[in-house]
């Protein structure tokens, strides 16, 4: 193997880690309610985002705005947790990758538990040396929301999401 291979291999398992690193900042300052950091995970400029329910998006700050608006409360309690990556380097600069996802959600002004399960479909661009995401598209797979009284837990909905949650 030559030392061009070599550097290569290293190159891309830099740059498969920096992607992970990304995600998980990505999820991270969704849950902390930080749309600074959360917005800095994404290019400048036109981006894919869709996220079913909750939107289409041609821009980070379009996304920024609606989790402003609707996330970034106290009474929603939130949990972002990615898994199984599967990341795939295209090229020096371009790269795609799926995740799993399981979210829960306590809102404590409505007093209902969501538990959200599916999978991420990502695109990243290499952009001065740093990766960001271009392209986010979730598919949702499970959904289950529980009511929270004093006298029960009560099922208000389980199964699977509406069609782009």
């Amino acid at each position: 193997m030559s030392g061009q291979d070599i550097a290569a291999r290293v190159q891309a398992l830099e740059d498969i880690e920096a992607i992970r690193r990304l995600k998980a900042r990505y999820l991270f300052s969704c849950d902390r309610k930080d749309p600074t950091a959360m917005r800095a995970c994404f290019a400048d400029g036109a981006v894919d985002i869709d996220y079913g329910p909750v939107g289409r998006f041609e821009s980070a700050d379009a996304l920024v705005k609606v989790f402003v608006e609707v996330g970034c409360h106290d009474h929603m309690i939130e949990m972002h947790h990615g898994a199984n990556p599967q990341i795939e380097i295209v090229d020096a600069t371009n790269a795609r990758g799926t995740w799993s996802l399981q979210y829960g959600l306590i809102n404590a002004r409505e007093n209902t538990l969501t538990q959200l399960g599916g999978w991420y479909d990502d695109g990243y661009r290499k952009i001065g040396g740093e990766w960001k995401m271009v392209k986010t598209h979730f598919f949702g797979t499970s959904l289950l929301v529980l009511k929270l009284d004093a006298d029960a837990i009560k099922t208000v909905m389980a199964g699977k999401p509406s069609p782009g949650a």
